[in-house]
C-alpha cells in the first residue's frame, strides 16, 4: 500500500473517532450498531449501482462512503471494554485471507480455481468448527435470488449439485414449466384494469379460505375506488412457481451467469423504456390512464 494511502485511512478513521469521542457530533455519538443498519445497506446498494453503471468516480465515493460504515461500526465495537478496532478487523481478514490462499503464502500446489474453491470451503470449515452446516454462511436477509444460488453453490463447492450440467438444469427448467403450464390453466382471466395485485394466498395452512373476519381490516384492493384484487394463487401454483424459479437460478449457475445481475439489468432495460413510453405520451398529451390495450401495445412497440 501506497504510504500516502495508508495515511488517508489514518486520517479518516481519526475523523470517525472525533465524531464518536465526547463533545463530537451528538448524531455520530447516538449511533449504534443496530441504528446503522438501514445506512450499511443504502451505501452497499448505492456501491452496485456505481458497480453497474461503470462510472469510476462515483465508485470512488460510493466504496468511500461503505468504508466510513466500516470505520463506524469498528469505533463504536472499540468503545466496549471487550471491543475491538478497525486494527482487529484487518487482522482478522489478513490472517483469514493467508490461511484460505495456502496456494500463495505457502507451499500447497493447485491445479486451477476450482480447486482454489474446494481448498476454500475445506479451509474454511476448519476455521469454524462450530458451524454445523455449509449452509450456515448464506445469509437468510439476502435477496431470494441470491439466498438460492448461495444455497446451491455451497453444496455444489464440495461435491453435491442437484443439476451438474447445463443439461440437467435446462431440463429441470423445462419440468418447471410444464407444471406450472398445467397448473395455470385453471387461473382466473386478466384482472380488470384498477385490480390491485395482491401476493396473498386464499388459503390457510389448515387449508380454510381467508373470509373476512368481524372487526378486521379489509383485505387490499378493497378500498373505495379500487377493484377487487383477482383471486389469490392456490399453494400448489405458489410452489410450481418457487420449483421453476429455483430451477432458473440452477441454470444461471451452471452458465456462471449470476441471476440477481442478470434480473436487474433485464427490469432496468423494462423501465427505461416504459419512461420512455411515458416521456412520448406526456408529449403527445396523452392521458396513460385512458389508452386502450391496443394503444397501449402500439406506443410499447414505438419505443424499440
Amino acid at each position: 500500500m501506497r504510504e500516502e494511502a495508508a495515511q488517508s485511512l489514518r486520517e479518516l478513521n481519526e475523523v470517525v473517532e472525533r465524531l464518536r469521542a465526547p463533545g463530537g457530533c451528538p448524531w455520530d455519538r447516538a449511533q449504534t450498531h443496530r441504528s446503522l443498519r438501514p445506512y450499511l445497506l443504502e451505501e452497499t446498494y448505492e456501491t452496485l449501482e456505481a458497480i453497474d453503471s461503470q462510472g469510476t468516480a462515483t465508485l470512488r465515493e460510493e466504496l468511500g462512503d461503505l468504508l466510513l460504515q466500516v470505520l463506524m461500526h469498528s469505533a463504536i465495537a472499540a468503545e466496549r471494554p471487550d471491543g475491538f478496532d478497525i486494527g482487529d478487523v484487518a487482522e482478522t481478514t489478513r490472517a483469514k485471507m493467508v490461511h484460505r490462499h495456502p496456494h500463495v503464502f505457502a507451499s500447497t500446489t493447485v491445479a486451477g480455481a476450482e480447486e482454489v474453491v474446494v481448498n476454500w470451503e475445506k479451509l474454511k470449515r476448519s476455521e469454524k468448527r462450530e458451524r454445523l452446516s455449509l449452509l450456515e454462511g448464506v445469509p437468510h436477509a439476502l435477496p431470494a435470488l441470491a439466498f438460492a444460488q448461495g444455497v446451491q453453490k455451497r453444496p455444489a463447492r464440495v461435491g453435491f449439485d442437484e443439476t451438474p450440467t447445463v443439461a440437467a438444469a435446462l431440463a429441470w427448467v423445462r419440468d418447471g414449466v410444464d407444471t406450472l403450464a398445467r397448473l395455470a390453466a385453471g387461473a382466473p382471466a386478466r384482472a380488470e384494469r384498477g385490480a390491485d395485485w395482491s401476493p396473498a394466498r386464499a388459503d390457510t395452512a389448515s387449508g380454510e379460505g381467508l373470509g373476512e373476519v368481524e372487526g378486521s381490516e379489509p383485505a387490499a384492493g378493497t378500498v373505495a375506488g379500487h377493484a377487487p384484487p383477482p383471486p389469490p394463487a392456490s399453494r400448489d401454483l405458489e410452489a410450481a412457481m418457487g420449483e421453476l424459479l429455483y430451477a432458473a437460478v440452477a441454470l444461471a449457475r451452471q452458465l456462471r451467469v449470476n441471476p440477481e445481475d442478470a434480473l436487474r439489468a433485464r427490469a432496468v432495460s423494462f423501465a427505461d423504456r416504459f419512461r420512455a413510453l411515458e416521456t412520448t405520451a406526456r408529449s403527445d398529451g396523452a392521458d396513460l390512464h385512458d389508452l386502450s390495450p391496443e394503444e397501449w401495445r402500439r406506443r410499447w412497440e414505438a419505443t424499440v
